[in-house]
């Protein structure tokens, strides 16, 4: 991946609206969602999330489509891989096996210097 697109995916995602919305169609996995069952789930308003959608398809986070009358988005989870593997390949200077950091609490941020004097 080029740093290019990487940094594209992330305008793309820098939105909590759009972040939402990516994260719903992951928990939908293959199946994906109709766009107006997304506009239910997350109380957004027709017009408002076809925005969202427009532009999250354009930068290739999501899949669409036509079914009938209605389209179908899926989260392109083969390039959050992508993207994923960008952000991590040269952890540890390319040994990613030392790298590895057990997974949190859910909810929870690591520790830096700067919150650590707060806690």
């Amino acid at each position: 991946m080029r740093k290019t697109s990487a940094v594209t995916l992330f305008e793309s995602l820098a939105s909590g609206v759009r972040l939402d919305i990516y994260r719903l169609l992951v928990r939908k996995g293959v199946e994906g969602m109709v766009a107006g069952d997304i506009a239910a789930a997350l109380d957004l308003p027709p017009t408002n999330l076809s925005f969202h959608l427009k532009a999250m398809t354009q930068a290739g986070l999501l899949t669409v489509e036509q079914e009938g009358r209605f389209q179908r988005y899926r989260a392109n989870l083969p390039l959050m891989q992508d993207l994923i593997a960008y952000l991590t390949e040269e952890c540890c200077a390319g040994n990613p096996e030392q790298c590895a950091i057990p997974r949190r609490a859910k909810g929870t941020l690591p520790r830096t210097p700067s919150t650590a004097k707060t806690a």
